[in-house]
């Protein structure tokens, strides 16, 4: 997926969750919009080189926005809107194995168990060579060690999502979450359960139902942001 035009900038600090302050390689500060709801452990300290995507949007209230920290190994991807769309966009021309051969993919897909509450969950995959195929994607860039963990917060918004996935098992469809390793370290995939071990153990027991556990790598490139290589997924 190609990003749009990128500026380089030092992050100076992050705060109110949603702003941070920057300044751009022409020494002009600015303060951007931060899509990033998490708390960004490891992904961001003050002076690390950044890039930022600007909109001439007169109804935004920030033009700017963070893309993604350097923190020393390669660019991390902060905009949690990206993940999706370079999945759909991978998933689309066969780039994911695990995934490939469906003709029709839908993105927020409202998923409506019988007597249960609908959720929403972020792609579709149907007309294949199999089930119909309902994927969760969670963008992952917690580091610990050789491995990329999730979440980085308590996360109960996660805790839905797998069991609307364990549903949807149930209700004879294939049932995938997967997480997208949006950082260059780290050579295997975990649940962080010393941040949320509801999480850890709620993921290990869907697996066990026969939900699909999936992490690949999303690679950074100059312009853009490609689909990568699949890494182990480890639950225990």
């Amino acid at each position: 997926m190609r990003l749009p035009p990128l500026i380089d900038g030092l992050i100076l600090r992050r705060y109110q969750r949603f702003l941070a302050d920057v300044t751009l390689a022409d020494g002009t500060l600015v303060t951007a919009h931060v899509p990033n709801t998490g708390r960004m452990t490891g992904c961001w300290a003050p002076g690390a080189p950044v890039q930022l995507s600007h909109s001439d949007d007169p109804r935004r209230r920030l033009a700017w926005t963070l893309e993604r920290v350097d923190m020393g190994q390669g660019w991390i991807g902060v905009h949690t809107g990206r993940p999706n769309a370079v999945l759909a966009e991978g998933i689309a021309a066969g780039l994911v194995p695990a995934l490939a051969g469906y003709s029709r993919l839908r993105r927020e897909l409202t998923y409506a168990p019988a007597g249960r509450e609908p959720g929403r969950l972020d792609i579709g995959l149907f007309a294949g060579p199999a089930l119909a195929v309902l994927v969760e994607i969670k963008n992952v860039t917690l580091l610990d060690g050789e491995r990329v963990l999730f979440p980085d917060a308590v996360s109960e918004r996660g805790l839905k999502h797998l069991t609307l996935l364990r549903t949807a098992v149930g209700e004879g469809c294939r049932a995938v979450i997967l997480f997208a390793i949006n950082r260059p370290e780290g050579r295997r995939f975990a649940p962080a359960r010393s941040v949320d071990p509801r999480y850890a153990d709620q993921l290990r027991q869907v697996v066990a139902a026969g939900v699909e556990a999936l992490a690949i790598r999303l690679r950074h490139t100059a312009e853009g942001i490609e689909v990568g290589e699949a890494l182990p997924v480890e639950l225990d």
